[in-house]
């Protein structure tokens, strides 16, 4: 399975910040119950923390929701 490709315009876009941009939680406020709910991968990694930077070529794993790619736009 192809991973969802997710563009930033930046060079690098923090996790929590990911998660708002890929629809996958509605609001900041609710970034730090995802996580503790939801197992999230970073390149292969567990990383539960909202300030991980995410740089283009990483791929995130979410529980339950799928796969993600950052590339720059």
């Amino acid at each position: 399975m192809k991973p969802e490709k997710i563009q930033i315009k930046t060079d690098y876009i923090q996790l929590g910040q990911f998660l708002k941009l890929a629809n996958i939680v509605d609001s900041g406020g609710s970034v730090k119950y995802f996580l503790n709910d939801y197992a999230v991968f970073v390149n292969g990694d567990q990383d539960q923390r909202r300030g991980k930077k995410l740089y283009p070529g990483d791929i995130i794993e979410v529980e339950e929701v799928g796969q993600f790619q950052i590339v720059k736009e």
